[in-house]
């Protein structure tokens, strides 16, 4: 028998998969009915343990198609139903065998309502998957437990070049991105010029560029000092679209602030209302800090609003040729309904080109 503990003394039993070794984290939940191959392989929950809100988890297994980077960045997975027979013609391993590889723990069995609930009414808390009995040392370090730059352990290592000689050049600064967001680009025409997160806006510049993605990550924006600086000088020179942590990242180059959420936005399925059409979409989200309506940048309005809990989920900048959102717009896995903000970026970037 296994456990998952957690920094207030609860605990949450079950049967260890995967790798099958002690593991720290904060834990998150998320609410995707589906896609938790994509959950898995996003890098946004890097050093979180995550549960899956859905019952049966693992019933198509792994393919080798549908992930979102290289590797599973998250420390743990939660679910309540391990399926023990997982059958799809794309299938390539189970979902323990592919946890096993990536040196990812697994829990199930977990009454995971109940742990749900517990985060939703007390928040974002630190736990501990551990094998047997916990101990006062495994509440210990449950409670000490942090992790900042997660960023630098999710971006590139090096800049490299995706479609080169298509129609528009969009530098992408990699923070821990999801492929889809790469894909969404190429398939409108673009040459990617990817870089790591700490790239200077001079070398950016110096390499030349139609407009700037700013992709998702994990972490706390603040921790990130280096790419501010980088995006606030490129604010002021070319088009820029931020998703995820981008958009974060925008509001504080531009003077913003971005708070902690009591539990954040996790899943596929949150409404979010665009004021300028009028429109309300579902679109996949994973983000614990968001942008301050209080504090808001000058010449910043919000342009998107979360319709479950009114939090910012867009940010236009009118003094400058910038917007951002909280969810993604790549939508992978979930509807698609948001990528027309791809092609809002596109039309700004050939504008600005053309004058």
């Amino acid at each position: 028998m296994a456990y998952l503990i957690l920094e207030d003394g609860s605990r949450y039993e079950g049967t260890l998969f995967g790798h099958k070794v002690p593991v720290t984290g904060e834990v998150v939940f998320t609410t995707g009915m589906t896609g938790y191959q994509e959950t898995l392989t996003d890098p946004s929950y890097c050093g979180q343990i995550v549960c899956m809100t859905y019952p049966l988890i693992g019933n198509v297994g792994i393919n080798d198609i549908d992930n979102e980077s290289d590797g599973v960045r998250m420390r743990g997975f939660v679910v309540s139903e391990l399926c023990d027979t997982p059958s799809n013609w794309q299938m390539k391993k189970t979902l323990d065998q592919y946890l096993d590889e990536q040196g990812v723990t697994g829990l199930y069995g977990v009454d995971t309502r109940a742990l749900t609930k517990h985060v939703r009414v007390f928040g974002t808390l630190r736990g501990r998957i551990v094998e047997g009995e916990p101990t006062q040392e495994d509440f210990d370090l449950a409670r000490a437990f942090e992790m900042h730059d997660q960023v630098a352990q999710c971006t590139c290592a090096a800049p490299y070049v995706i479609n080169e000689g298509a129609e528009l050049t969009i530098a992408v600064m990699d923070f821990g991105l999801k492929r889809g967001i790469l894909k969404s680009l190429k398939r409108r025409g673009c040459t990617l010029k990817v870089y790591p997160a700490n790239t200077p806006a001079k070398t950016i510049l110096e390499n030349g560029c139609d407009g700037v993605m700013l992709t998702n990550g994990p972490g706390d924006p603040q921790d990130n000092p280096e790419a501010i600086a980088a995006i606030r000088e490129l604010m002021d020179k070319v088009p820029v679209f931020g998703i995820c942590l981008g958009h974060q990242l925008m509001a504080l180059a531009m003077g913003g602030r971005t708070v902690q959420m009591k539990y954040g936005h996790h899943g596929v399925n949150h409404p979010v209302k665009d004021l300028a059409r009028g429109t309300c979409s579902v679109t996949p989200q994973n983000h614990c800090f968001m942008v301050d309506p209080d504090h808001l940048p000058e010449g910043a309005v919000v342009s998107h609003v979360n319709w479950n809990d009114q939090t910012v989920e867009g940010v236009r900048y009118t003094d400058r040729k910038a917007f951002s959102v909280q969810f993604h717009p790549e939508a992978c896995g979930g509807p698609r309904e948001t990528s027309y903000l791809f092609d809002d970026f596109l039309a700004m970037v050939r504008e600005n080109k053309s004058k």
